[in-house]
């Protein structure tokens, strides 16, 4: 069983190889049977392929992505991470086409490890922040 410290460095990783979109990475590291709740995605996050199949949607849209993290507590197999989500909206995302905004939201991930894998993951994100940043909406 891992400790909270190499679990808590695993989800530092985790972000890590998402911007590096390392699917190997992701083979060693992400169970099969992971899966990632999250209520903004228009698509179900599964197994490597679907962190995969999530960098491809994202990347795109916000090329010059960065992921500063600021917190990162544990507590047995799970893990929460506080950061922001920061860049410019360059591209596509998630069916709205590029505005050239500079995006800045926070995002809480709860991470669950078993055996040095992540195995689930529950994202809330400041949507709402997002699509006021990028002028969809006023309110």
């Amino acid at each position: 069983m891992a400790t909270e410290s190499e679990n808590k460095q695993l989800a530092r990783d985790y972000f890590a190889a998402f911007m590096r979109r390392d699917e190997a990475w992701w083979r060693e590291h992400i169970a099969p049977e992971f899966r990632r709740h999250d209520p903004g995605l228009p698509f179900e996050v599964r197994g490597p392929e679907g962190v995969k199949q999530l960098a491809d949607a994202l990347h795109p849209g916000i090329p010059d992505m960065e992921l500063p993290i600021e917190d990162v507590i544990a507590e047995g197999e799970k893990v929460l991470v506080r950061l922001r989500v920061k860049g410019t909206h360059g591209g596509e995302l998630m069916g709205l086409a590029a505005t050239g905004r500079p995006i800045d939201i926070g995002v809480l991930d709860l991470f669950q490890f078993r055996d040095g894998k992540l195995v689930e993951h529950w994202a809330l994100l400041d949507n709402l922040g997002l699509l006021k940043q990028l002028g969809v909406t006023a309110i």
